[in-house]
């Protein structure tokens, strides 16, 4: 059943992946973009990490892709561009070289880390006791910054909203 479910979820995973890459409509590479996001929602679910799911989908399904699809509204982002201009030369060989330099670091931290951590390390007495120790940090030593981040954020897209407002014409 995990090999199922592990299965399906890397084909969401892959598809939406496909989906940002290639969709050619912003609005919908972002919608494939929320696929992407819930793939990586089930897996941890599917491991264990029943909060960095939650965490996944509340605040980069929901916020991030959010603010995503708001800047390509707002930036009306509707006609087509010509692909075939390219505005830097250098652009896409840097690319592809800072992609082989990032994928060869990765790989060599996964094979640098397999033997950091013996099998079979026990959690302790309690295996939640690390998210309760981030619970108790994050809603009473700093409650305070997150109410003031979301007031924050609310003004933002206030203030978005009555900047884009356009003027009637005629209007006096």
């Amino acid at each position: 059943m995990d090999f199922v479910v592990f299965i399906l979820a890397s084909a969401m995973v892959i598809a939406g992946a496909l989906g940002v890459v290639l969709r050619p409509n912003p609005v919908h590479a972002a919608l494939s973009l929320v696929l992407t996001l819930f793939g990586v929602a089930v897996h941890f679910v599917a491991l264990g990490a029943h909060f960095l799911a939650a965490v996944q989908v509340i605040v980069y399904a929901g916020a991030i892709v959010v603010l995503f699809l708001f800047v390509i509204m707002l930036l009306g982002v509707d006609k087509a561009e010509d692909l075939s201009i390219e505005p830097f030369p250098i652009q896409r060989p840097l690319a592809a070289v800072v992609g082989a330099g990032v994928s060869g670091l990765l790989v060599a931290a996964i094979v640098g880390a397999k033997d950091t951590i013996p099998e079979g390390t026990p959690l302790g007495a309690d295996g939640d006791q690390n998210i309760r120790a981030l619970a108790r940090n994050l809603f009473s030593d700093h409650v305070f910054a997150f109410e003031f981040t979301s007031v924050l954020l609310i003004v933002a897209v206030a203030g978005t909203v009555l900047l884009t407002r356009k003027e009637k014409k005629g209007s006096a």
